[in-house]
């Protein structure tokens, strides 16, 4: 028996990496009575006879985590690609990517394409919004001069021994970039939608890819996106800043909206915390206020 990470999945068949080498497997048979489901990403116990014969998986290992959509796990890093110009940047999306990130407790990162698009003014205005959350944790990556050799080689230093998936907003540049780390790729991409300010969606299934002594995932993109693997009531926990100023407050469960003596509001009003990531927050939780839970009916 032998184990490896599933780097693969394509029409039944699971392609486990494992020391250096590439074995095709299927599910053992019982997988799906139990109701399990092998994962890209996921690492497994198997039994192979050689690297040409099919084998079979036998067991998947514990998960650290799991992505919705894609579904791909144990991610260590999270590259979010956000776009200057078409589409248009958004802190808002920006915060909804980030606070599905936290909830998976992925490193998040940011990457900012299409700067040669836009004047020096609003490469300004935007750099600073993204300064503010290489303050509070996330590494930032944007260039004024896109895909120079220097930011090529900073985002391909942050690989080794990790498993890191690209994600984002359709047609930002995810796969244009992972061309740049690797020509050999050659990944498909595709012209923004004039109509909708929208990329058309070009990548099709997950599949993780050798790069750098890590492994590198390429995941379709979002034209919108909703809130994620969050609830109103653990929404405040995703905001890393939330959670540190917030041990001021004068209550231990305060949720920054009405309560008194609240460190947080006082941290926005100072300007310690950016104005648009408070406003983001009191609209996410409205919006988990209007999601009603789903209750099955008994047998």
């Amino acid at each position: 028996m032998q184990t490896g990470q599933i780097i693969r999945a394509l029409s039944g068949f699971y392609d486990v990496q494992s020391e250096g080498r590439i074995y095709r497997t299927r599910a053992r048979g019982n997988f799906r009575k139990r109701k399990i489901t092998p994962l890209v990403g996921d690492f497994v116990e198997f039994e192979s006879e050689s690297e040409t014969e099919s084998g079979y998986i036998l067991e998947i290992l514990d998960r650290k985590n799991e992505m919705i959509r894609p579904p791909v796990a144990n991610i260590d890093n999270a590259v979010v690609i956000v776009s200057a110009v078409e589409p248009a940047f958004s802190l808002n999306l920006l915060d909804r990517f980030l606070i599905y990130i936290e909830s998976l407790h992925m490193q998040g990162l940011v990457y900012l394409t299409k700067t040669d698009m836009i004047s020096d003014q609003q490469y300004q205005e935007i750099s600073d919004y993204l300064a503010y959350y290489a303050k509070i944790g996330y590494q930032i990556f944007a260039p004024r001069t896109a895909f120079t050799p220097e930011i090529i080689t900073a985002i391909e230093d942050t690989f080794p021994h990790k498993t890191t998936v690209f994600t984002g907003q359709t047609g930002a540049g995810k796969s244009t970039l992972l061309n740049h780390i690797d020509p050999s790729l050659n990944i498909a991409t595709a012209e923004i939608s004039q109509s909708l300010n929208r990329g058309k969606h070009t990548t099709r299934h997950i599949e993780l890819i050798p790069l750098n002594d890590g492994l590198v995932g390429d995941t379709p993109g979002f034209s919108s996106l909703g809130l994620l693997n969050v609830t109103i009531e653990t929404l405040v926990d995703r905001f890393p800043e939330f959670r540190e100023i917030g041990q001021g407050c004068k209550f231990r469960t305060c949720q920054h909206v009405m309560e008194p003596k609240c460190a947080v509001k006082e941290a926005v009003d100072s300007g310690e915390i950016m104005q648009s990531r408070y406003t983001n927050y009191l609209q996410f939780r409205a919006e988990l206020k209007d999601i009603r839970p789903v209750y099955k009916k008994s047998k």
